[in-house]
């Protein structure tokens, strides 16, 4: 009975608000179809973004807007899609359900569940592709993202609301870095979104397991357009998990995004612009590809403390290929973000892990976020091994050396070894500068092989304890505390 009263009183209210009146509704007509676009005719009023439904139960998005008619990216496809069907505007961009019911979870870019589980149960949603946070409303990056990597954290830090890119060839390592610095991102209250794009289904199950094997998918966010999806949603993907990671930075929440990667979503965005007969430009691209990423990566920043001050962090991943790093969408990348890891397929080679080349990477605005004590200690380190890089050359030929370059060259392949690190252990700030002090101070000198490994363990084990010194002690402290380490080790 409460249900038919409820009922009623909805028909009443109905009857009650309605007008009489003129209605003018358009629809439209599907002309043509085909590898995940379409063409409709008679939607006179359409816009770029917005939403279109077709009479089959298919869902397309506005893409591009022709004399008479309108392409369409295609975002969700019935078998019974085809030329003749009946289309109608259904209004408004589209928008993704955002919040904590997300974390742990994995969806596609609309928002649907790809884990078996049900519909999260989102109590907020926004749109897709929204306009960057103003400068006003922006603070200075003064905060920093510990990786767990000693390479990054040392001499390439990455600060809370900054966009630090990943490059570099097919397998070399770029997405397993990725990877390490979600995995340490557990508790440290950073919520993260892995955005995987266009990737082999074998690719996307072992990403996900990794996550969950480390307890790092109870603070992440996976949203996956695989390689057999449609075109449509491998274009969206990333503005999907950039919408769901703005949300929790709008509440004040320190976040980060991995885009992996932005390479297959640049073929796809230029795949659908020529499908849908955009005029192309340099290697076939559309002319606005940089403001693509552009839109996209300046809505990573560090929000002011009267807008919450929380952060975004992005971490787009490009690849490329035999190491050119001047092709067009590398170069346009290089330029948007504030700095770069490059991975080396030499130094992968060469079993060097992580395969980063510090001479041709940067961070141009992490240092600013570095901790005191790592970054005059990193300084010192940092030069010894630039220095140790441009000698090594000379070793290559038999060149006599002077002892002092020969005592050089020694350090440097000892450092070479310190930075080595295994996948999926991350080290945390203090056990990083154990080792740089040690390092500084001569007190690993002399030591290879499993008697480096050794004390390099004693240190993180030490730094690990309630009697460590304090991040920001003085160092003479943390000097005898490293010496009283390794003497136990």
């Amino acid at each position: 009975m409460a249900e038919a009263s409820s009922l009623i009183a909805a028909r009443d209210a109905a009857l009650r608000g309605y007008r009489f009146g003129l209605r003018v509704q358009e629809r439209g007509r599907v002309v043509s179809v085909g590898d995940g676009t379409a063409w409709i005719e008679g939607l006179p009023s359409a816009r770029v973004d917005e939403r279109v439904q077709i009479a089959d139960g298919s869902e397309a998005v506005v893409f591009q807007l022709a004399p008479g008619k309108i392409g369409a990216i295609l975002l969700r496809q019935t078998p019974a899609l085809k030329a003749g069907l009946e289309v109608q505007l259904v209004g408004g961009g589209l928008e993704i359900g955002v919040g904590n019911a997300l974390l742990g979870r994995v969806v596609d870019p609309l928002g649907e569940p790809l884990d078996g589980l049900p519909a999260p149960r989102t109590q907020a949603r926004r749109p897709l592709d929204a306009a960057s946070p103003r400068i006003i409303d922006r603070d200075f990056v003064t905060r920093p993202l510990y990786t767990g990597c000693k390479i990054v954290d040392t001499m390439l830090p990455v600060g809370k609301g900054q966009r630090q890119l990943l490059i570099g060839d097919n397998g070399t390592g770029k997405s397993a870095l990725a990877l390490d610095v979600v995995v340490n991102q557990r508790g440290r209250n950073v919520r993260c979104v892995y955005v995987l794009i266009g990737q082999k289904r074998s690719s996307v199950v072992q990403t996900i397991e990794t996550l969950r094997r480390t307890g790092a998918l109870a603070h992440t966010t996976v949203v996956v357009a695989e390689a057999g999806a449609a075109p449509g949603l491998k274009y969206l993907a990333p503005f999907a998990g950039c919408a769901i990671a703005e949300a929790w930075t709008a509440n004040g929440c320190d976040t980060l995004v991995v885009y992996d990667d932005l390479s297959t979503h640049a073929r796809t965005y230029r795949e659908l612009s020529l499908l849908l007969r955009r005029p192309p430009g340099r290697e076939a691209y559309p002319g606005d590809v940089f403001y693509l990423h552009a839109r996209l990566l300046e809505r990573a920043t560090c929000m002011a403390s009267s807008h919450g001050g929380g952060s975004l962090t992005a971490l787009p991943i490009i690849e490329t290929e035999q190491g050119e790093i001047a092709a067009y969408i590398p170069t346009n990348l290089i330029s948007i973000t504030d700095g770069q890891i490059l991975f080396d397929e030499r130094l992968f080679a060469r079993g060097i892990r992580p395969a980063i080349d510090i001479s041709r990477s940067v961070s141009r605005i992490g240092g600013k976020a570095q901790d005191a004590a790592i970054k005059r200690e990193a300084g010192r380190m940092k030069l010894d091994y630039l220095q140790f890089l441009e000698l090594e050359v000379f070793t290559r030929f038999g060149t006599k050396l002077e002892a002092t370059m020969e005592q050089r060259i020694s350090r440097g392949r000892l450092l070479r070894e310190i930075l080595k690190q295994d996948r999926l252990d991350p080290l945390t700030i203090e056990a990083q500068l154990a080792w740089l002090i040690a390092y500084n101070e001569g007190m690993l000198d002399g030591r290879s092989g499993d008697a480096l490994l050794q004390a390099l363990q004693a240190l993180r084990e030490g730094s690990a304890t309630d009697a460590a010194p304090d991040l920001n002690a003085k160092r003479e402290a943390w000097v005898g505390a490293v010496a009283d380490w390794l003497g136990r080790g």
